[in-house]
Protein backbone atom coordinates (compact mmCIF):
# COMPACT_ATOMS: atom_id res chain seq x y z
CA UNK A 1 0.00 0.00 0.00
CA UNK A 2 1.70 3.23 -1.13
CA UNK A 3 1.74 6.22 1.92
CA UNK A 4 -1.41 7.80 2.40
CA UNK A 5 -3.44 5.34 -0.05
CA UNK A 6 -6.77 4.88 2.01
CA UNK A 7 -8.44 2.53 0.03
CA UNK A 8 -6.95 -0.30 1.33
CA UNK A 9 -6.82 0.37 4.84
CA UNK A 10 -8.64 -1.16 7.51
CA UNK A 11 -11.02 0.60 8.77
CA UNK A 12 -10.26 1.17 11.65
CA UNK A 13 -7.55 2.97 10.38
CA UNK A 14 -9.73 4.98 8.33
CA UNK A 15 -11.64 6.01 11.59
CA UNK A 16 -8.54 7.52 13.31
CA UNK A 17 -7.31 9.45 10.42
CA UNK A 18 -10.57 10.88 9.94
CA UNK A 19 -10.55 11.78 14.00
CA UNK A 20 -7.20 13.07 14.18
CA UNK A 21 -8.63 15.63 10.88
CA UNK A 22 -11.69 16.11 13.45
CA UNK A 23 -10.36 17.17 16.36
CA UNK A 24 -7.52 18.86 15.33
CA UNK A 25 -9.27 22.07 15.34
CA UNK A 26 -12.47 21.37 17.77
CA UNK A 27 -14.59 24.13 18.71
CA UNK A 28 -13.98 25.98 22.21
CA UNK A 29 -16.58 24.92 25.08
CA UNK A 30 -19.44 27.26 24.52
CA UNK A 31 -18.55 28.68 21.01
CA UNK A 32 -21.00 27.45 18.10
CA UNK A 33 -19.26 24.71 15.78
CA UNK A 34 -17.91 25.63 12.32
CA UNK A 35 -19.27 24.24 9.24
CA UNK A 36 -15.81 22.37 8.63
CA UNK A 37 -16.00 20.58 12.42
CA UNK A 38 -19.38 19.20 11.88
CA UNK A 39 -19.22 18.43 8.27
CA UNK A 40 -15.97 16.24 9.49
CA UNK A 41 -17.53 14.92 12.67
CA UNK A 42 -20.56 13.69 10.13
CA UNK A 43 -17.74 11.47 8.21
CA UNK A 44 -16.27 10.47 11.61
CA UNK A 45 -20.18 9.21 12.64
CA UNK A 46 -20.32 7.40 9.19
CA UNK A 47 -17.36 5.21 9.80
CA UNK A 48 -18.29 4.63 12.98
CA UNK A 49 -21.64 3.57 12.11
CA UNK A 50 -20.13 0.94 9.32
CA UNK A 51 -17.40 -0.65 11.64
CA UNK A 52 -18.22 -4.03 13.61
CA UNK A 53 -16.44 -6.67 15.69
CA UNK A 54 -14.84 -8.86 13.18
CA UNK A 55 -12.85 -5.24 12.08
CA UNK A 56 -11.22 -5.51 15.59
CA UNK A 57 -10.72 -8.98 15.00
CA UNK A 58 -13.49 -9.04 18.50
CA UNK A 59 -14.87 -11.87 19.12
CA UNK A 60 -17.84 -11.85 21.21
CA UNK A 61 -17.58 -13.01 24.68
CA UNK A 62 -20.00 -15.50 26.76
CA UNK A 63 -21.62 -14.47 30.33
CA UNK A 64 -19.27 -17.56 31.26
CA UNK A 65 -15.92 -16.13 29.48
CA UNK A 66 -12.82 -15.46 31.37
CA UNK A 67 -10.18 -13.42 29.70
CA UNK A 68 -7.15 -15.20 29.28
CA UNK A 69 -4.26 -14.03 31.78
CA UNK A 70 -6.50 -12.20 34.24
CA UNK A 71 -7.25 -13.18 37.71
CA UNK A 72 -10.09 -15.33 38.45
CA UNK A 73 -11.71 -12.01 40.12
CA UNK A 74 -11.60 -10.57 37.17
CA UNK A 75 -12.55 -6.69 36.91
CA UNK A 76 -16.15 -5.88 36.25
CA UNK A 77 -14.81 -3.70 32.67
CA UNK A 78 -11.24 -4.16 30.93
CA UNK A 79 -9.84 -1.74 27.77
CA UNK A 80 -8.42 -2.23 25.33
CA UNK A 81 -5.92 0.37 23.88
CA UNK A 82 -5.78 0.98 20.04
CA UNK A 83 -4.31 4.77 19.76
CA UNK A 84 -3.66 8.07 21.19
CA UNK A 85 -2.39 11.57 20.27
CA UNK A 86 -2.47 15.30 21.75
CA UNK A 87 -6.16 15.50 19.98
CA UNK A 88 -7.95 12.16 20.33
CA UNK A 89 -7.70 8.46 22.22
CA UNK A 90 -9.42 5.39 20.87
CA UNK A 91 -9.72 2.69 22.22
CA UNK A 92 -12.42 -0.55 23.38
CA UNK A 93 -14.19 -1.33 26.74
CA UNK A 94 -15.50 -4.43 27.63
CA UNK A 95 -18.08 -4.95 30.10
CA UNK A 96 -19.15 -8.09 32.19
CA UNK A 97 -22.38 -9.24 32.30
CA UNK A 98 -24.10 -6.93 34.42
CA UNK A 99 -21.41 -4.56 34.67
CA UNK A 100 -21.69 -0.73 34.44
CA UNK A 101 -19.36 2.27 33.89
CA UNK A 102 -20.58 4.65 36.73
CA UNK A 103 -22.01 8.07 36.09
CA UNK A 104 -18.83 10.35 34.71
CA UNK A 105 -17.64 13.24 32.85
CA UNK A 106 -15.74 14.36 30.16
CA UNK A 107 -14.70 17.79 30.56
CA UNK A 108 -14.29 20.02 27.58
CA UNK A 109 -14.34 16.95 25.90
CA UNK A 110 -16.04 15.48 22.80
CA UNK A 111 -16.61 11.78 22.67
CA UNK A 112 -18.00 9.10 19.92
CA UNK A 113 -19.56 5.95 21.20
CA UNK A 114 -20.23 2.68 19.40
CA UNK A 115 -21.35 -0.47 20.02
CA UNK A 116 -19.38 -3.70 19.04
CA UNK A 117 -21.59 -6.40 20.27
CA UNK A 118 -24.11 -7.39 22.63
CA UNK A 119 -26.30 -4.11 24.41
CA UNK A 120 -25.50 -1.12 26.61
CA UNK A 121 -27.97 1.06 27.91
CA UNK A 122 -26.74 4.45 28.52
CA UNK A 123 -28.10 7.98 30.18
CA UNK A 124 -26.87 10.89 29.52
CA UNK A 125 -26.79 14.20 31.33
CA UNK A 126 -26.53 17.70 30.62
CA UNK A 127 -24.62 20.09 33.14
CA UNK A 128 -26.82 23.13 33.99
CA UNK A 129 -25.90 26.99 35.57
CA UNK A 130 -26.31 26.63 39.73
CA UNK A 131 -29.28 29.07 39.50
CA UNK A 132 -31.79 27.43 41.86
CA UNK A 133 -31.25 26.10 45.96
CA UNK A 134 -29.36 22.63 46.23
CA UNK A 135 -31.60 19.59 48.27
CA UNK A 136 -31.18 19.94 51.34
CA UNK A 137 -27.12 18.47 52.31
CA UNK A 138 -24.65 18.40 55.03
CA UNK A 139 -22.08 21.50 55.28
CA UNK A 140 -19.45 18.86 53.27
CA UNK A 141 -22.04 17.89 50.38
CA UNK A 142 -23.21 21.49 49.39
CA UNK A 143 -19.74 22.20 47.25
CA UNK A 144 -20.03 18.78 45.51
CA UNK A 145 -23.52 18.74 44.19
CA UNK A 146 -24.17 19.80 40.36
CA UNK A 147 -27.79 21.04 39.12
CA UNK A 148 -28.13 18.68 35.91
CA UNK A 149 -30.50 17.42 32.83
CA UNK A 150 -31.32 13.94 32.41
CA UNK A 151 -31.39 14.33 28.56
CA UNK A 152 -32.16 11.14 28.05
CA UNK A 153 -31.54 7.11 28.55
CA UNK A 154 -31.37 4.79 25.08
CA UNK A 155 -30.67 1.01 24.49
CA UNK A 156 -27.66 0.32 21.95
CA UNK A 157 -26.45 -2.56 19.51
CA UNK A 158 -24.21 -3.28 17.07
CA UNK A 159 -26.74 -1.82 14.67
CA UNK A 160 -27.22 1.33 16.33
CA UNK A 161 -25.60 4.91 14.96
CA UNK A 162 -22.86 6.34 17.60
CA UNK A 163 -23.89 7.88 20.42
CA UNK A 164 -21.63 11.43 20.49
CA UNK A 165 -20.80 13.79 23.12
CA UNK A 166 -19.98 17.22 23.18
CA UNK A 167 -18.55 19.74 26.16
CA UNK A 168 -22.08 21.07 26.43
CA UNK A 169 -24.05 18.10 25.28
CA UNK A 170 -24.82 14.32 27.23
CA UNK A 171 -21.14 15.28 28.02
CA UNK A 172 -21.77 13.12 31.64
CA UNK A 173 -23.14 9.16 31.19
CA UNK A 174 -23.93 6.17 32.81
CA UNK A 175 -22.87 3.12 30.57
CA UNK A 176 -24.74 -0.45 31.97
CA UNK A 177 -24.31 -3.65 30.17
CA UNK A 178 -27.71 -5.20 29.24
CA UNK A 179 -28.62 -9.33 28.91
CA UNK A 180 -25.13 -9.93 28.62
CA UNK A 181 -21.52 -9.08 28.05
CA UNK A 182 -20.61 -6.51 25.90
CA UNK A 183 -18.21 -4.01 23.96
CA UNK A 184 -17.93 -0.62 22.52
CA UNK A 185 -15.65 1.53 20.73
CA UNK A 186 -14.72 4.87 22.43
CA UNK A 187 -13.33 7.89 20.90
CA UNK A 188 -12.74 10.83 23.18
CA UNK A 189 -11.14 14.28 22.16
CA UNK A 190 -9.00 15.19 23.36
CA UNK A 191 -8.07 12.59 25.72
CA UNK A 192 -8.31 12.99 29.84
CA UNK A 193 -5.54 14.46 31.05
CA UNK A 194 -5.18 15.68 34.81
CA UNK A 195 -2.88 18.52 34.58
CA UNK A 196 -4.87 20.23 31.73
CA UNK A 197 -8.38 19.96 34.15
CA UNK A 198 -9.08 17.03 32.41
CA UNK A 199 -9.54 14.60 34.83
CA UNK A 200 -12.99 12.06 35.20
CA UNK A 201 -15.69 12.85 38.37
CA UNK A 202 -17.86 10.57 39.20
CA UNK A 203 -21.71 11.34 40.16
CA UNK A 204 -24.71 9.91 42.08
CA UNK A 205 -28.15 10.73 41.39
CA UNK A 206 -30.18 12.71 44.06
CA UNK A 207 -33.41 11.72 44.47
CA UNK A 208 -34.40 15.08 46.29
CA UNK A 209 -35.32 17.56 43.91
CA UNK A 210 -36.28 16.17 40.79
CA UNK A 211 -38.21 18.21 38.35
CA UNK A 212 -39.69 17.26 34.49
CA UNK A 213 -39.10 20.13 32.61
CA UNK A 214 -40.62 17.99 29.51
CA UNK A 215 -41.83 14.49 28.48
CA UNK A 216 -38.24 13.33 27.97
CA UNK A 217 -36.27 16.01 29.95
CA UNK A 218 -35.84 15.77 33.61
CA UNK A 219 -33.85 18.18 36.08
CA UNK A 220 -32.03 16.00 38.27
CA UNK A 221 -29.16 17.39 41.04
CA UNK A 222 -25.94 15.26 40.64
CA UNK A 223 -23.43 14.81 43.86
CA UNK A 224 -20.01 14.05 42.87
CA UNK A 225 -18.37 11.10 44.86
CA UNK A 226 -15.19 8.82 45.01
CA UNK A 227 -14.87 6.16 42.09
CA UNK A 228 -17.55 3.22 43.53
CA UNK A 229 -15.88 0.49 45.17
CA UNK A 230 -17.39 -1.85 42.76
CA UNK A 231 -15.42 -0.15 39.56
CA UNK A 232 -12.32 -0.38 38.38
CA UNK A 233 -11.00 -0.78 34.82
CA UNK A 234 -8.22 -3.42 33.79
CA UNK A 235 -6.87 -3.91 30.36
CA UNK A 236 -6.18 -5.87 27.63
CA UNK A 237 -4.12 -6.36 24.66
CA UNK A 238 -5.84 -5.04 21.18
CA UNK A 239 -5.78 -8.16 19.23
CA UNK A 240 -6.99 -5.97 16.01
CA UNK A 241 -5.04 -4.11 12.75
CA UNK A 242 -2.18 -1.42 13.42
CA UNK A 243 -2.98 1.74 13.25
CA UNK A 244 -0.88 4.24 11.98
CA UNK A 245 -0.69 7.82 12.20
Amino acid sequence: MMPGDSSMASIVQRIARQALITFRSPPRVGDEPAKSFLENQNKLRSLMTEIRASDLQLVPRRSDDIPSGLPYHDPPVTYMHICETDQFSMGVFLLKNGASIPLHDHPGMHGMLKVMYGKVRISCFDRLEQTDAPPPATPHQVGSLRRSLLRSTAEFTEESGPCVLSPDRDNLHQIDAVDGPTAFMDILAPPYDPDEDRDCHYYKVLAEGEVKTSEKDKEVWLMEISQPPEFWCGGEPYPGPEVCL
